[in-house]
C-alpha cells in the first residue's frame, strides 16, 4: 500500500504482460484445484508443488562460522493468519543454522504506526537486515535513499532460486519500483474483494449484491434486521476508499491518483459511500473500531459483508469461512467502473538493507535467510496459512478454502487488476483521504474531502 506518481507508479497496467501473467497464475491455480468442485468446505486435498525447479540450497560450507544475529521486521504479527507459519519457517532456518539468531520483529500492517516505524528505522541507522514491506510508492523513499539493495544481480547469480518464482510475481515487484530494478522479493500475492456470508443472505431472503441496486437493497434489509450490513471502520477506512473509488472511477481513473487533478468519478465513489451510510450500512461504533474489530464482527457472523483482502480469510471462524464467497464490488451508477475491476497483485516483499549487504559478518547469512524465507517450501507454508497467491512457480497451497478459490476466480474474470489506492498517492494524502467520518455525517462534501487531500498531494 502506498502513493503513486510518475516515478513510483504502482500500476498493474504499467505492463500488459504483467496483467496477463497475474491472471494466468490465478487461472492455473484454479485449474489445479478444479477437483474441489463447488463444495464450500473444500480444502484442496493434499496437493503439493509439481514440476517445481530445484530449490536454491545453502551448502554447509557456505554457512557463516561465527555467531551472527539478524533482525527481520515484518507484518506477520497481531492477528495475521500466517503469524505462526512465518515463525515456523524462521525456526527451520535457525535449526539448520545454529550459529544464526533471528530476531522476529513484527507489527500488524493495519497498525498506523507500521509505516512510521519503518521510516524511522531506515533513516536512523536502525535498519532491519530484512524488511517485509509494501512495493510501490511506499518504498520509493527508502529505495531512492539507497537504504535497500537491488536484488537483480543476486537473483541472476542463483538460477535455481530465481527460476523458482512465477514470472508474474517478479515482474510485478520489478514494475513497481521507481527505476525498474528488483528490490523486493515476493512471497505471496493477494486479492481484495467484497466478502459475503452466503448463509446470512440465504436465511434472510436477500439477494447477493452483484449490482448497485442489490447492494442498496441488501444494506437496507440487514439494517432493519439488526445485522451489520457492511463491517468497516471509519478511521482505518483503507478498503472502503479503494473499492468505492475503483467502482466509480474504473481502473484508469483510479490509477491517476490526485496529482494532476480530481477525477469527478472519485467524488461519485465517496458520495456512494455516504449513500450506503445513510441506509445504515456500517457498524454503530464504526467511528471507534479498527480493522481488527471490523473483521471480528464478520468472523462472528454479526455482519453480512466486509471489504477485505485474501489474507483475512484464514482468520475467519470455520463456519463463516465455509459460508463466505468473494465478489467484485459492484459498479457505481454514473461512473465508469465495470463491476469487474478488482484490487490485487503482489504488493509486498522482502527487502535486504544496504547496511546488512555492506556488513561482511552479516551479508552471507542475510542472503541465506532471504533465500530460505522465499524458497518454494516456505512460500507454500505461508500461502497455505494466509490464502495468498504463491509467488513460487508450480506451488499449490494445501487446505485452500473455497472462499479463496472464489477470490482467485474473481481475479481471473476481472476486466482490470489494480494496485491499492494508497499506492497512487502520498502516505500523507491517503491519511487525509481516510478522514471519511465528517463527509459521511454531512459535515463535509466529497469534493471538500478530495480538495483537502489534493492540496497535500501537490505540496
Amino acid at each position: 500500500m502506498g502513493p503513486n506518481n510518475l516515478e513510483g507508479d504502482f500500476q498493474v497496467k504499467k505492463s500488459a504482460l504483467s496483467i496477463l501473467s497475474v491472471l494466468l497464475v490465478m487461472t492455473m491455480f484454479i485449474a489445479a484445484c478444479g477437483n474441489n468442485g463447488g463444495n464450500n468446505t473444500s480444502t484442496g486435498g493434499n496437493a503439493t508443488a509439481t514440476d517445481k525447479p530445484a530449490e536454491a540450497t545453502e551448502k554447509p560450507t557456505d554457512k557463516p562460522a561465527e555467531k551472527v544475529e539478524l533482525r527481520v521486521f515484518s507484518t506477520f504479527g497481531g492477528t495475521d493468519a500466517a503469524k505462526e507459519a512465518f515463525q515456523a519457517v524462521i525456526d527451520e532456518f535457525t535449526a539448520a543454522n545454529p550459529n544464526v539468531k533471528v530476531v522476529n520483529d513484527v507489527m500488524s500492517a493495519n497498525d498506523d504506526g507500521f509505516r512510521t516505524k519503518v521510516n524511522t528505522d531506515m533513516t536512523s541507522g536502525n535498519e532491519p537486515d530484512l524488511l517485509f514491506y509494501f512495493v510501490g510508492a511506499d518504498a520509493n523513499e527508502i529505495i531512492k535513499a539507497g537504504k535497500v539493495v537491488a536484488m537483480d544481480e543476486i537473483l541472476d547469480g542463483d538460477a535455481a532460486w530465481k527460476g523458482g518464482f512465477a514470472p508474474a510475481a517478479l515482474d510485478f515487484v520489478k514494475n513497481a519500483s521507481p527505476d525498474g530494478k528488483t528490490y523486493a522479493i515476493p512471497l505471496t500475492g493477494f486479492f481484495e474483494g467484497l466478502m459475503v456470508n452466503k448463509k446470512l443472505f440465504e436465511e434472510n431472503g436477500v439477494e447477493l449484491p452483484t449490482d448497485w441496486d442489490k447492494m442498496k437493497a441488501a444494506v437496507s434489509a440487514f439494517a432493519k434486521k439488526g445485522i451489520i450490513p457492511l463491517s468497516g471502520p471509519f478511521d482505518q477506512s483503507h478498503y472502503l476508499i479503494e473499492h468505492f473509488v475503483l467502482a466509480a472511477a474504473g481502473s484508469e481513473g483510479q490509477n491517476k491518483g490526485l496529482k494532476d487533478g480530481i477525477d469527478p468519478n472519485w467524488e461519485k465513489g465517496f458520495a456512494a459511500m455516504k449513500e450506503l451510510y445513510d441506509l445504515g450500512a456500517f457498524p454503530q461504533d464504526a467511528a471507534t473500531i479498527d480493522l481488527g474489530m471490523a473483521g471480528n464482527y464478520y468472523s462472528e457472523g454479526l455482519a453480512a459483508m466486509i471489504l477485505e483482502g485474501s489474507w483475512a480469510i484464514g482468520g475467519f471462524s470455520d463456519d463463516v469461512k465455509a459460508n463466505t464467497t468473494v465478489l467484485p464490488f459492484p459498479a457505481i451508477p454514473g461512473g465508469v467502473g465495470t463491476g469487474k475491476d478488482v484490487v490485487g497483485g503482489f504488493g509486498t516483499g522482502f527487502y535486504m538493507s544496504q547496511a546488512a549487504y555492506d556488513n561482511a559478518a552479516k551479508k552471507d547469512a542475510t542472503i541465506a535467510l532471504l533465500k530460505h524465507l522465499t524458497s518454494a517450501a516456505s512460500i507454500k507454508t505461508i500461502a497455505t496459512a494466509n490464502g495468498g497467491t504463491p509467488a513460487a512457480a508450480g506451488v499449490q497451497p494445501e487446505g485452500v478454502a473455497q472462499a479463496v478459490l472464489d477470490g482467485f476466480a474473481m481475479v481471473s474474470e476481472a476486466t482490470s487488476v489494480n494496485g491499492p489506492i494508497d499506492s497512487k498517492v502520498k502516505p500523507e494524502t491517503f491519511t487525509e483521504l481516510r478522514k471519511v467520518q465528517p463527509m459521511l455525517k454531512g459535515e463535509k462534501t466529497p469534493t471538500q474531502l478530495l480538495e483537502a487531500a489534493k492540496a497535500i498531494e501537490v505540496q
